[in-house]
């Protein structure tokens, strides 16, 4: 993708379904006659997905402006027929605090204790439930997808799209390893070395349903951890993944021999904390459309700052 239609993205406008993208000013003689055109000349230099072209093209999503082109890439959407909608309409919970949101993305903050998606059908109070009823609350008819997730009791940034484009290309950066998560976590004991990465790799655990270890055959994973802070039997860690394979830092750490405090599962139980001390600080992405780097920090929680304190950390 060239500078001058990077330049010509950063001045397109929405209006109400459709986006309205300039033409380089070098491409807007002579005038554009037919979608085929317009088509022709967004694959050869726009930058925008093949995939995504096509499929505005064969719904009738792509017409030729003066000195523009409109995409439909807002295409309203029957929030009625969703499978959440019933308990989203009905549910008086408050909606967790927004971290982010334009017309492609939207980043809620996850609370601990709380469900991405539905574990089974008709479970309420998920964050997939509060996303929707979020878009209802604000008249947007947009159907909301989650980009990746985090364990029931891990709280953080979770990333949700809002139209098709957003979907793929942040789908894609994550299967590509080039979305940034970051964590701090609390792990019990005193980690002697400063810095480290770990690489073992992660499968399911046979003799227990939900668990998973250290496995040879199992999933290629990799951790990235820093120490920024220790107590007398406790490290408090900067956690980065390259992966994203489920329950990795726990496992990871547990492993080492360092388990998470409160992490029942993975041998770090404590009166301390009735779950796994575990926060996503900061989620990195390239914004969809804009593509500039997006970063977003999650305050850290209370109950956070409390265990740290408890420890006697510092």
């Amino acid at each position: 993708m060239t500078h001058d239609w990077l330049s010509a993205r950063r001045r397109a406008k929405r209006k109400g379904e459709w986006l309205e993208l300039p033409l380089p000013f070098a491409l807007s003689e002579p005038p554009l006659r037919s979608a085929h055109e317009a088509r022709a000349l967004l694959l050869e230099a726009s930058g925008l997905p093949v995939k995504w072209i096509n499929l505005l093209f064969s719904t009738g999503g792509i017409e030729p402006g003066e000195g523009m082109i409109r995409l439909h890439a807002f295409p309203a959407v029957e929030l009625s027929t969703h499978p959440l909608y019933r308990l989203a309409r009905q549910s008086a919970a408050g909606i967790p605090e927004v971290l982010f949101e334009d017309d492609y993305c939207l980043v809620l903050s996850k609370p601990t204790g709380m469900n991405v998606h539905p574990a089974r059908p008709g479970e309420a109070g998920t964050l997939d439930e509060a996303a929707l009823r979020h878009m209802l609350t604000t008249g947007q008819q947009a159907a909301v997808r989650h980009v990746h997730r985090l364990d029931q009791d891990t709280s953080g940034p979770v990333l949700y799209t809002k139209n098709d484009l957003a979907q793929g290309l942040l789908d894609e950066a994550l299967r590509n390893k080039s979305m940034g998560r970051e964590y701090v976590a609390v792990a019990q004991g005193r980690m002697q070395a400063d810095r480290g990465t770990l690489t073992w790799p992660i499968g399911r655990d046979r003799h227990q349903a939900g668990r998973r270890r250290v496995s040879p055959g199992g999933d290629p994973a990799v951790t990235h951890y820093e120490v920024i802070g220790r107590a007398r039997a406790a490290t408090l860690v900067r956690v980065r993944l390259e992966t994203g394979r489920t329950h990795q830092i726990r496992v990871h750490l547990s492993h080492l021999g360092h388990p998470l405090v409160g992490d029942r599962l993975y041998g770090g139980a404590s009166p301390l904390l009735p779950h796994q001390a575990l926060h996503g600080e900061r989620l990195v992405f390239e914004h969809p459309w804009m593509q500039e780097r997006v970063c977003i920090d999650a305050v850290r929680p209370p109950w956070l700052s409390e265990l740290w304190t408890a420890l006697g950390g510092r």
